[in-house]
């Protein structure tokens, strides 16, 4: 079910639909006259002056440096003057390479980094404070809708495990994803993660007692349907679960 946004927090969705992106990335918006950006998207003109104009921007930052999140990133920049900060020092223009329980004040808001790498390595989790209320924005790590992709080599399935139960951990806040609709919060989206992967888990081990050795022929058991369009993430994903699956049974 969709949730109503906070007053200060305003979402831009970026032109970029697709069956791996969904209706677009969201760009999300923090504060209202002095505003923190949230995943600028990609370098689309229009999608970038939209946001450059909504009001003066005091920071930017990333929820890791995927294309479709960060591809627009040095324009925004460049337009605003405004620092980037990351986790990823290579997309940190003027700001901070973040760590892990980073926290910083902005004029009208707060950030909490929560570092939760599975789909990328660099990927994190913000939770933004303002007038009273709390949100949780998630990147790929938790979208609005279906299940993030965890695609080998960047993504990591023991990783991705662990961003989960530490994101089902903390206080039950709104989720507001990289694509898809807002809706879900976040310690019951958590879960519901968890038990969604932990199946895939189970569907790729039985595809390997059952004779399969390779991420082809995991992904012909557990993908039996994909579209054509995502045939080559399916067998990254299959490639990860499979090397997580592997890792397990010789430790």
């Amino acid at each position: 079910m969709s949730r109503q946004l906070p007053q200060w927090v305003h979402q831009f969705t970026a032109p970029n639909p697709g069956p791996m992106t969904l209706e677009g990335t969201n760009t999300w918006i923090l504060g209202n006259s002095k505003v923190v950006i949230v995943d600028p998207g990609p370098n689309v003109e229009s999608h970038l002056l939209d946001i450059a104009l909504h009001a003066e921007i005091e920071h930017i930052v990333l929820t890791h440096g995927h294309n479709d999140h960060s591809e627009g990133v040095e324009r925004l920049h460049e337009i605003t003057g405004a620092p980037v900060s990351a986790w990823d020092q290579a997309f940190v223009h003027h700001g901070e390479k973040f760590v892990d329980n980073w926290k910083v004040s902005f004029s009208q808001c707060e950030l909490e980094v929560i570092h939760t790498p599975g789909h990328s390595p660099d990927s994190v989790s913000f939770i933004a404070r303002a007038s009273g209320e709390a949100v949780l924005l998630t990147g790929d790590t938790m979208l609005g809708s279906g299940s993030a992709v965890i695609a080998h080599p960047q993504g990591h399935v023991g990783d991705y495990l662990n961003s989960l139960n530490r994101l089902a951990l903390i206080e039950e806040l709104l989720v507001l994803p990289g694509h898809g609709p807002v809706g879900g919060t976040s310690t019951s989206k958590a879960r519901e993660y968890l038990v969604h992967r932990q199946d895939r888990i189970a569907q790729v081990q039985r595809a390997v007692l059952g004779g399969a050795t390779t991420a082809e022929q995991i992904a012909l058991v557990v993908y039996p349907d994909v579209i054509d369009e995502l045939k080559a993430a399916a067998l990254d994903s299959a490639q990860a679960h499979l090397m997580y699956v592997q890792e397990r049974g010789s430790s």
